[in-house]
């Protein structure tokens, strides 16, 4: 999955780092779209000598590379290098740095969507001991959002139910939903199985989880049973696909980023919990 890099590590504790030469810095749009290398064969990322002027923001380490944001989300040109979304990078790319790309695009939606207090509407600052955006008027203080979601593997004897979403990714998927205020995990479980497939589950079972900056998400994997006969009744608004896939037949997803592909895989092998 995207974030297993061991022996590398990535440390997003806030530290008041001072930028050096060898820092990295990273470039964003005003749409979230990212400034990284044409080449095709690995991420190249820009540098604390492109941001030269410009205002940094310390956001996490890898090892011991240091990424910085550049704070503004003026266009930067620079020969060799091209603006592309989350997505796209996660279409074109593999290996550690695609997780710090997620992280850093996951910080820059934050800072982003949080300029102005939502107390008193006074300029936020950035806290001088924690990572958080505090009012300096009324003390409001504003935490990185982590929305928490679901990953469902729901299965019935040897078949496990896949679905492909009505929009955006376009290939094979599990049934996935965010926690609503009040609810617990295994809840959330199976109200979405239900919700998106008519289907009834029992014996919920948690497998893993997995941070997801594209989506300011931290998903959390389980697997759980049919109950009953699994007769599906498709939510055509959510889904276009959804459909009991015996183990041999599953499809997976072209690379193994993701949670979910993860999860298919291991059902695909016999090696589900």
């Amino acid at each position: 999955m995207i974030q297993d890099i061991y022996p590398s590590r990535l440390d997003c504790s806030y530290k008041a780092y001072e930028v050096k030469d060898e820092d990295t810095a990273l470039f964003f749009d005003t749409e979230g779209r990212m400034l990284i290398g044409e080449d095709k064969d690995s991420v190249t990322l820009t540098t604390v000598k492109d941001a030269a002027g410009k205002e940094l923001q310390y956001l996490f380490s890898l090892d011991e590379r240091k990424f910085f944001l550049v704070k503004d989300n003026e266009i930067f040109e620079k020969e060799g290098f091209q603006y592309l979304t989350v997505r796209e990078i996660r279409d074109s790319y593999s290996g550690m740095e695609i997780f710090a790309v997620f992280t850093a695009y996951h910080l820059w939606k934050w800072y982003t969507d949080n300029s102005f207090c939502g107390k008193c509407g006074k300029s936020l600052m950035h806290d001088e001991k924690e990572r958080a955006m505090r009012c300096p008027d009324c003390g409001t203080a504003i935490y990185p959002r982590i929305n928490p979601a679901v990953i469902v593997g729901v299965t019935k004897g040897d078949s496990i139910l896949l679905t492909k979403y009505r929009r955006g990714y376009a290939h094979n998927a599990l049934v996935a939903g965010f926690t609503e205020i009040g609810e617990t995990l295994e809840e959330t479980v199976a109200r979405e199985v239900m919700e998106e497939t008519g289907v009834r589950v029992k014996n919920i079972r948690y497998y893993k989880s997995q941070p997801w900056g594209i989506a300011q998400d931290i998903l959390v994997g389980f697997y759980c049973d049919a109950d009953g006969d699994g007769e599906i009744h498709m939510d055509e608004t959510e889904l276009k696909y959804a459909e009991w896939v015996k183990r041999e037949d599953v499809i997976l997803q072209p690379n193994n980023l993701s949670l979910t592909n993860e999860m298919m895989r291991m059902f695909k092998e016999g090696r589900e919990v």
